[in-house]
């Protein structure tokens, strides 16, 4: 039989209980990385249209950030900036932020959570759209980094010539990155 707590209300708990969630919650944040994964998996499938799906997509990114030079947490960063687009494809950018701040600096953070406003510069005018939305950050300490992983990883990474690293290339990144939370959020 399953341990469970004694309450029924946060508030009613005891310090075992909370000891036992505690405990319990160990080997559930220790197959993070695997649940990432798994989501990632995700992206396979999709609305379609591009020559390559989001899956090929983020291994193509983070290919391009690591054969740039780029740190471990850009690398995974790069990775993952589009897991949120299966479920939340208006807000992917803030969603992929939200699972990377407890493991990345608020920096990388900001640079994924903007990333598809930043985006918009290679084509919001084909829909009308002001393509400079981007320049209302001009001057925030991680505009630049943005622009950069736009311009040079993410706006590039849909060929399907490219010599995209196999997940299997990241996959100890991500276990490094997820590991444990470096940074506070909120």
């Amino acid at each position: 039989m399953e341990e469970t707590v004694s309450f029924i209300a946060m508030a009613d708990g005891t310090e075992e209980d909370y000891r036992l969630l505690e405990r319990l919650e160990k080997p559930f944040m220790t197959a993070l990385p695997q649940r990432v994964l798994a989501h990632l998996e995700l992206l396979k499938e999709g609305y379609g249209g591009y020559k390559i799906d989001r899956y090929q997509h983020s291994l193509q990114t983070a290919t391009r950030a690591q054969r740039e030079g780029a740190d471990e947490e850009m690398i995974i960063a790069a990775l993952l900036h589009d897991i949120g687009d299966t479920i939340a494809p208006l807000a992917h950018g803030p969603m992929a932020a939200a699972i990377l701040s407890p493991y990345v600096s608020p920096e990388t953070a900001w640079v994924i959570e903007k990333h598809p406003l930043f985006q918009g510069y290679h084509y919001f005018h084909h829909y009308g759209m002001d393509r400079n939305l981007r320049e209302k950050y001009r001057g925030h300490p991680a505009f630049e980094r943005t622009c950069h992983f736009c311009d040079a990883w993410d706006q590039a990474s849909f060929d399907p010539n490219y010599d995209t690293a196999p997940i299997e290339a990241f996959t100890p990144m991500l276990h490094r990155i997820l590991e444990k939370p470096r940074w506070r959020v909120g």
